[in-house]
């Protein structure tokens, strides 16, 4: 398979979500990722999932969703010997990775200044809640608290739900999609070393990119509008007669379309839907009365249909029901993985290159699995290791 990132060794000192999520997409595209883990418990991930039983195993689903494809060692950071390993194992590697909160590295003496010091071509990159200076730089940053203070919550849900927590850690993904892609872009530098600070709430307010500038450059206030779009209409969820679907007919072609398969051609003639603007104004009117209609048959038929006339719809399906779905299914995203005897469905890479997925090949490891290889590849022998074992330092 592809894998454009071979040869560059990866220290992944972080914990949860954010990182080990921007490490697991620098490892599917190639890159050897070590995860650094404290002796006591590794990453606390291991003990988080739907799971009570892989939790107590510290093997939990919540670790093993971004895990897979990485080696895992044990390091105590606070003590000097440990740091002076981690020192050495710095000068093997390209890139590390961090999620601790601002100032604790530099408080470790394992800052970017001393790290780059012993590997002049490093790249350091530093995964916070809001970023390594400004007022709120030692704030905890849990992805709920994120989601409120960078505004997302705000505009979540409807006028009567608002403010709405979108349902998943999108500001834990989405800054750790941020720092893979900051982390590739930097190993194409010549020469290499940088460093790298990402702000989880930068990252997710750089997505939200028309609700910003509608404020910024328009004066728009950014509102909560449930399952309409506010930039046309007819352009949300409608109700069919058994469930409700996404239509988003945005072009004045569209919106013709739509209403003369649903034979609502009264609408058109309607002055309320005369133009973009008219119908954005009367968009629940308007949506009230398409469903008249739509309310009369199934919404995979009237899927069918629209698409097929050029109107854009989709079903609004549940999760398991887009897992289970024939065109996420025809392409791959979900492979199956053996872990610890049972085999695991686990998610691969989102990017197909040249026709091929990466997709991840060993299974999330058990804490320190690989202290032996790894620390003698830095020239401990095994009497040294099993004696920094015993003494808590790895």
């Amino acid at each position: 398979m592809t894998e454009p990132l071979a040869g560059i060794r990866v220290l992944d000192l972080t914990n949860v979500l954010a990182g080990p999520y921007c490490c697991y997409q620098l490892a599917l595209m190639g890159a050897e990722v070590i995860k650094v883990e404290r002796p006591d418990g590794g990453d606390l991930a291991r003990v988080l999932g739907a799971d009570p039983a892989r939790n107590k195993a510290g093997m939990g689903v919540s670790f093993l969703a971004q895990n897979a494809e990485k080696k895992s060692i044990t390091l105590n950071m606070k003590s000097e010997r440990g740091k002076a390993l981690l020192k050495r194992l710095v000068q093997t590697a390209d890139v590390l990775v961090e999620n601790f909160r601002p100032g604790v590295m530099d408080r470790l003496g394992l800052g970017y200044g001393v790290l780059r010091d012993v590997n002049p071509s490093l790249i350091y990159c530093a995964i916070s809640g809001f970023g390594q200076d400004g007022p709120r730089r030692g704030d905890p940053a849990y992805d709920q608290i994120v989601q409120g203070i960078s505004g997302v919550m705000s505009v979540t849900g409807g006028p009567d739900t608002a403010p709405y927590r979108v349902g998943y850690p999108l500001a834990d993904t989405i800054g750790g999609m941020t720092a893979a892609f900051a982390v590739s872009a930097a190993l194409n530098a010549d020469p290499r070393g940088a460093y790298l600070d990402v702000a989880m709430s930068e990252a997710v307010i750089s997505t939200m990119g028309w609700v910003v500038s509608n404020y910024l450059i328009a004066g728009a206030d950014p509102g909560a509008h449930g399952n309409e779009n506010t930039t046309s209409a007819p352009s949300g969820t409608l109700a069919a007669s058994d469930a409700p679907i996404n239509i988003a007919a945005n072009r004045d072609e569209q919106w013709q379309a739509l209403a003369r398969h649903l034979g609502r051609q009264d609408l058109l003639a309607h002055p309320d839907y005369e133009t973009r603007e008219d119908r954005k104004r009367n968009r629940y009117a308007l949506r009230a009365a398409l469903e008249e209609t739509l309310r009369t048959r199934a919404a995979s038929d009237w899927v069918s249909e629209l698409n097929a006339i050029g109107v854009p719809a989709g079903q609004v399906l549940t999760v398991p029901e887009a897992l289970d779905d024939e065109q996420l299914a025809g392409r791959g995203l979900i492979g199956s993985l053996r872990v610890q005897g049972e085999d695991m469905k686990l998610a691969g890479s989102p990017i197909v290159m040249d026709g091929e997925r990466q997709m991840p090949q060993t299974a999330p490891p058990e804490l320190g699995a690989d202290n032996n290889t790894i620390w003698s590849e830095i020239g401990l022998s095994g009497a040294e290791i099993d004696a920094l074992s015993k003494e808590g330092i790895i």
